[in-house]
């Protein structure tokens, strides 16, 4: 329930606490006095977007709290959900300045808006007359239902698994999307892969082919060269092997002379025999060094081969080569993987909606229950706050695919009189019909949530006289289950409160600001008799005010 609420520079107020009590909390007031002001400011904490605009003074920020007693464990897995503190006494906080930029806090705690208005929703349902137009809505009558229903964890699984199902679906259309693209060039891409597949390509293998085949084509030049070199070496009469043979003589008649010279011939000897081992290698390459046309052509074919392919791919060698065709390879697995994947996808999406389809249906049957209960006590409701032909329909029709809420369309119509055919509220009821049909069903509501506080903001439109007592009645009696904050400009529901706040103007210093106080006894047969006649009450009409109150 709300304990506390405090409001500091919002609207005509400038600094505003106000404590309530449990059960039935009444507010009243002149016109124009800020009773809507405080409600405003209210759904500051619970979410609603503000305007600086609304501030009492530009020079300061506004500041709105409020002091919560939390009696439902429930609530601890949402707040342990936002990573928040859960405490007994909970306070939820909003600063807004004046360039309109704002901070929200529960239990000192930074949230975002969303997280404020989440956690709002579980601790206040305000109702006004504006929100009479919810009824309307095919997702409100469906919460009527389900509320009653109370199959909160079936319905809570379904939707998440309804998500998940909707998820599934959105992957398998990329899936599919990415499959037929890859399809359209699957052709063109596995004719590109089998041709470089078929070129057998090996790193390295340009470099060496284009080496032979520099070989080849100098094939006579390199053999000419050869055969000339072997000559100057060994061959020839005035040779290298010649001159140093000569040489090594020389030497070989005078190195017993002296050791120095036997050293030279040693080297000079070992030069020779490496001379000789060079002219024969020279020699054996020689030999086999020979022109050949048709290897010449091999090569030049091997090449152009690999040529094309670069120039084709645009690359320059063969890594990169290797690298495309790599590449194609993984493309053309991926495919396969993809075709995988989408099938089984797809048995997911059907075996998903088999027991979505099952919930589905669980839900129906525990709706068609539910139905029956919301007309007959919304009917027994309406019977006594004087209605008493009055006729609540809920027509229940099963679809054919799922939605988010399962298989259920809920078409809520209604009948004030006897012998009038149930029809869509907004083209038969009249504002008090209205507003009595929303109390009914808000007060089943209440009965089968655990929401701890609920506000009417003059529900009571179009309603008067003994109507307007046994709605009071209706609203007192919500009072014993949980905290009713009720603003109202009847004195026969004024008179039904357990506590009673009166919201003032009060002007000073030519500056207009909204006050509000918590009445005792007599101040609320005063304000109560003025409900009834007007400024300055007579005898009559205190007395009438005490026989409301007792």
């Amino acid at each position: 329930m709300l304990q506390k609420l405090t409001i500091q520079n919002y609207a005509l107020i400038d600094t505003l606490d106000i404590t309530f009590d449990k059960g039935l909390n009444i507010i009243t007031g002149e016109t124009g006095a800020g009773k809507s002001i405080i409600l405003g400011a209210l759904s500051l904490i619970l979410g609603q977007r503000a305007e600086s605009k609304y501030f009492f003074s530009q020079d300061k920020k506004c500041v709105i709290e409020g002091v919560f007693l939390l009696k439902d464990e429930k609530l601890k897995s949402i707040f342990e959900l936002n990573d928040l503190d859960f405490f007994r006494e909970t306070i939820l906080r909003r600063e807004i300045s004046n360039d309109g930029k704002s901070r929200s806090f529960i239990n000192d705690t930074p949230v975002n808006l969303t997280v404020l208005k989440q956690i709002g929703e579980y601790l206040i349902d305000i109702h006004s007359q504006h929100a009479t137009q919810e009824i309307n809505t095919a997702e409100f009558q469906l919460l009527v239902v389900d509320s009653i229903a109370d199959h909160n964890s079936l319905l809570f699984t379904y939707r998440s698994g309804f998500k998940q199902l909707k998820k599934y679906h959105i992957d398998l259309k990329g899936l599919i999307s990415q499959a037929d693209e890859a399809r359209s060039k699957q052709d063109y891409e596995q004719f590109l892969f089998n041709e470089l597949e078929r070129a057998n390509l090996k790193e390295g293998e340009q470099e060496d082919l284009e080496q032979e085949l520099e070989k080849l084509t100098h094939a006579e030049t390199i053999k000419r060269s050869l055969l000339n070199a072997t000559a100057l070496l060994t061959e020839n009469e005035t040779s290298a092997a010649s001159i140093l043979k000569e040489a090594s003589l020389q030497l070989q008649n005078v190195e017993k002379f002296d050791p120095a010279i036997n050293t030279l011939f040693e080297r000079l000897r070992s030069s020779l025999i490496e001379l000789n081992d060079i002219a024969d290698e020279t020699a054996t390459i020689e030999s086999k060094t020979m022109h050949s046309a048709e290897k010449l052509s091999i090569l030049q074919e091997r090449l152009d081969v690999l040529y094309t392919l670069q120039q084709k791919h645009r690359v320059v060698n063969i890594a990169e080569l290797l690298a495309i065709q790599q590449k194609l390879a993984a493309n053309l697995t991926q495919l396969q993987s993809s075709d995988e994947q989408i099938a089984i996808l797809k048995k997911n999406i059907d075996l998903l909606k088999l027991e979505l389809t099952k919930q589905a249906k669980e839900l129906s049957i525990n709706r068609k229950k539910a139905i029956k209960v919301v007309e007959v006590v919304t009917a027994k409701t309406l019977h006594q706050v004087g209605m008493p032909n009055a006729k609540l329909v809920l027509n229940h029709q099963v679809i054919s695919e799922l939605n988010k809420d399962g298989l259920d369309e809920i078409q809520l119509l209604f009948s004030a009189n006897a012998g009038q055919a149930p029809a869509p509220v907004t083209k038969i009821a009249s504002g008090g019909e209205l507003s009595r049909l929303m109390l009914a069903i808000k007060s089943l509501l209440a009965k089968h949530t655990s929401l701890p506080t609920l506000i009417f903001d003059e529900i009571d439109t179009g309603i008067s006289g003994e109507t307007a007592l046994k709605v009071g009645k209706i609203i007192s009696d919500l009072g014993n289950d949980m905290q009713i904050l009720c603003i109202t400009h009847l004195p026969q529901i004024a008179a039904k409160g357990n506590s009673h706040y009166f919201v003032y103007k009060n002007e000073e210093s030519n500056k207009t600001t909204t006050g509000i106080k918590k009445l005792d006894h007599q101040e609320r047969i005063n304000v109560i008799a003025e409900m009834l006649s007007g400024k300055n009450p007579a005898p009559s009409a205190l007395q009438n005010a005490r026989d409301l109150l007792s």
